[in-house]
């Protein structure tokens, strides 16, 4: 019987807790932002900034010195393709490195003079291309097409010559292609960029704003102590597990929503790559927000005011979005960074989401990183307990020091009286 009168008063005090925190929450106009606003906005911006995915005839400029019908057949092929569209003819190249530098086209074709001559000499011929390369997708989009308009331009090539030799036909074609080609590209059909980035920034957003809040929280809470401590003078140690557990409750229900919204709602609604189930999605995110609240509030310990986060959540986030292994592979990392990865809930997070999201995997096959964020969930509630322990140890000490110095004043004003 005193066992439930314990455990329901426990139970009372935890969601007294929690209660305050959600007051806390939704009293502070900042943490809410980012709670709430970041959480809500940023998915949306950064989905409609990056909605088109793909490159569209993207201009180019074309110098033809060779003038001939297959120079213009090569570059009618190239002006076909979805991803360049020829602008302009220039007669030389300065033209088109003016054009070039003024932000016009984003690459120029150069066919030689002897181009049409070379080929009817049955020798190699050559083209040039000049990429923009301040940034990928440009470079992306005229390798593309270049090279398949060359290709096909050679297939035709080789089955004119084989025609002058008396090869025609089926022969002809087998000659040509001997064997047959089929490019199956798995998890990213259309190549885009955001079907490759965002899901990765979504993990993110949601690691960095849960940081970010509860580390505003706790400046907050040091600034308004008088002890520049983070938990109230009357916090005790055999209450710890009731704060810490009514705390990372009130984090853990508001974003159990936002997560749904962010990993559920998002993906479908800008038609980003949603193929996993919604079992696997949610055994992942329960010990992936887990992890995330309590790192954040074990490092929300070192917080001396609500600005000090900022400067956390800047720093860290790129570096996050570049150790996670979703743009360069973990298998070439140094092992420095490799071990650095593994302390952040947001590097198992981010490739287990890509996984269940982007390739249909279950739990079962991110086993991994499933097991990985549970390990550091229960890491980091150790850690959670300790530093609050910590912190109410020096609080008490505080407040011992303080009681001392006011007795000794409060002493010698009387002596001098």
């Amino acid at each position: 019987m005193l066992f439930v009168v314990r455990l329901s008063k426990a139970i009372k005090d935890t969601l007294t807790i929690t209660l305050k925190e959600y007051r806390l929450v939704f009293r502070d106009s900042g943490v809410l932002i980012i709670f709430v606003g970041a959480s809500l906005i940023y998915p949306l911006l950064y989905c409609t900034l990056y909605k088109n995915e793909t490159l569209y005839d993207v201009p180019v400029a074309v110098v033809d010195h060779s003038h001939s019908v297959r120079s213009r057949e090569l570059i009618r092929k190239m002006d076909a393709t979805p991803e360049l569209k020829v602008a302009v003819l220039f007669d030389n190249l300065e033209q088109a490195k003016c054009a070039f530098e003024r932000r016009e086209i984003h690459g120029v074709i150069y066919v030689p003079e002897d181009y049409s001559e070379k080929i009817n000499r049955m020798e190699q011929a050559t083209i040039s291309t000049y990429c923009d390369m301040s940034s990928f997708l440009y470079y992306r989009a005229m390798t593309l097409a270049t090279n398949y308009a060359v290709l096909n331009t050679g297939e035709k090539i080789e089955v004119e010559r084989l025609h002058a030799a008396g090869i025609a036909g089926k022969s002809a074609e087998v000659s040509v292609h001997p064997m047959t080609f089929e490019d199956n590209i798995l998890y990213n059909n259309g190549m885009g960029f955001a079907s490759f980035l965002m899901p990765a920034v979504l993990i993110l957003i949601l690691h960095q704003t849960l940081f970010f809040g509860i580390s505003m929280l706790a400046g907050t809470a040091r600034e308004e102590n008088r002890f520049r401590s983070l938990l109230p003078v009357d916090s005790k140690k055999r209450h710890l597990l009731q704060l810490i557990t009514g705390k990372s409750i009130c984090y853990f229900s508001l974003y159990a929503v936002l997560t749904a919204y962010i990993l559920g709602v998002i993906p479908r609604l800008f038609n980003l790559p949603h193929i996993g189930q919604p079992v696997a999605l949610i055994g992942m995110a329960i010990p992936f927000l887990l992890a995330t609240i309590f790192f954040s509030m074990t490092v929300s310990v070192f917080m001396r005011n609500r600005e000090t986060g900022m400067v956390f959540f800047l720093f860290f986030s790129l570096i996050l979005l570049f150790i996670s292994g979703f743009s360069w592979p973990r298998s070439n990392m140094p092992s420095f960074w490799l071990a650095i990865s593994w302390l952040f809930p947001a590097t198992h997070g981010i490739q287990g989401y890509l996984k269940i999201n982007s390739m249909g995997a279950t739990l079962r096959q991110i086993s991994f990183e499933y097991i990985s964020l549970w390990i550091l969930a229960a890491i980091y509630f150790v850690t959670t307990l300790i530093a609050y322990a910590w912190q109410i140890r020096s609080c008490r000490l505080r407040t011992a020091e303080s009681g001392k110095d006011a007795v000794g004043l409060s002493n010698t004003i009387t002596t001098i009286n």
